[in-house]
């Protein structure tokens, strides 16, 4: 009999979220193809099938899924009456919600005041869910929107027992996607940051984790534009074309958008986009420019354009430009399904703690010991393959 897994999301009102857990619906109703889904075409032993992932999770949102759906644009009223329709049946949990840590989001949903509440209830809504489902494991999944970068200095953040006592004393240096990430390490629920957000990245989380031997990774999905990112850069280095500027900007006018227009959430996702070029080309690009500009009209369906010059052989230059129109969730939701599913089969294997091999999904991948990540895309893919094994 197949092993139910749970995934519960963070922000599972939100465009990707919604996506992911359409998607998987219509899948099992027969109306949906595994086109997309990197890892449709791998027989691995002990992998959950997509079929038997159940959803659940948390938004400040308190309308039901096919409402948030709707208005997010991705999904069509024809996808929601076609295999989809179970996301009307479905409502969020009360979430943890934080304007000082985000400012531009919010809503009615929520939760009870307090850290120790909070992880109290998110640890209860886990047994629920496990219960009313017959889960057989789980896994949680942030989703939620972008956080600003903590201040380096919060003495709360610098050891787990000063967390400790941030959290008994709910210090507001401690964020909610923090407090998702020590509930379901604590709860030994293994865990994925798909968001540029501070949480199990945390040197005291990332400590917990190991040692309780919970699978975590993140951070950032690498969806588009750093995708390409960094497929292209490792094959410019190797033909020995330096690279003298980088200029990339995109639009977007989704929820993830609208949290970006806030400048200390977008500070954080700058900063783990703006890593990727110098550790894999191995010198500093000083001109390399990063610009994300909410844009309300163009909902879900985001343009990323890169400007590359380049000097080649005799000094002569060059230009390589690029233009991804593409769609933002249709690209996310299956790395947050795969994510889920590679973390449930560490939980499996008893692989605690930081997994890299999951790094060729993230923008900044997590390290277990806090060292400079693997960007290439090529050596990504061969962590994964190594780690996944030979097909069942």
């Amino acid at each position: 009999m197949a092993e139910k897994v749970g995934v519960a999301i963070v922000g599972l009102g939100g465009a990707v979220a919604t996506t992911a857990v359409a998607g998987i619906e219509m899948i099992k109703a027969g109306s949906n193809g595994l086109s997309g889904l990197p890892l449709a075409d791998r027989d691995i032993a002990d992998m959950a099938a997509y079929r038997d992932l159940e959803f659940g999770g948390w938004d400040l949102a308190d309308a039901d899924l096919g409402t948030c759906a709707t208005r997010h644009g991705v999904l069509t009223e024809a996808d929601l009456q076609n295999g989809a329709s179970a996301l009307r049946d479905m409502r969020a949990w009360p979430a943890v919600g934080s304007k000082a840590h985000c400012a531009n989001i919010d809503g009615n949903n929520r939760m009870a005041d307090g850290h120790r509440a909070a992880i109290g209830q998110i640890q209860s809504d886990l047994d629920r869910f496990r219960e009313d489902r017959g889960l057989d494991r789980m896994v949680v999944v942030n989703l939620a929107s972008t956080e600003k970068t903590p201040d380096a200095n919060e003495s709360s953040l610098a050891s787990l027992d000063a967390f400790e006592e941030g959290l008994d004393g709910d210090d507001t240096a401690i964020s909610p996607a923090m407090l998702y990430a020590y509930a379901a390490i604590d709860a030994g629920v293994p865990y994925a940051n798909f968001t540029p957000s501070v949480a199990a990245d945390l040197a005291p989380l990332a400590e917990m984790a190991r040692t309780r031997g919970v699978p975590v990774a993140g951070k950032d999905g690498k969806t588009g534009q750093t995708f390409l990112k960094t497929v292209i850069a490792p094959a410019l280095r190797e033909r020995s074309l330096h690279v003298d500027g980088w200029f990339s900007t995109n639009i977007l006018g989704n929820s993830d958008g609208l949290a970006l227009d806030d400048p200390k959430s977008l500070a954080s996702k700058l900063g783990t986009k703006g890593s990727v070029l110098d550790d894999i080309l191995g010198y500093k690009v000083e001109d390399h420019i990063i610009m994300i500009h909410y844009y309300r009209p163009r909902g879900d369906d985001k343009e990323a354009w890169d400007n590359i010059d380049m000097t080649g052989f005799l000094g002569q230059k060059m230009q390589l430009k690029l233009n991804f129109l593409c769609k933002d969730s249709i690209l996310a939701a299956p790395l947050a399904i795969e994510i889920a599913r590679c973390l449930d089969l560490a939980a499996q294997r008893g692989d605690g703690g930081v997994r890299e091999e999951l790094s060729l999904f993230f923008k900044l991948p997590q390290t277990a010991d806090g060292g400079a990540p693997v960007h290439g895309f090529a050596q990504q893919q061969a962590m994964l393959d190594e780690w996944l094994g030979e097909p069942a």
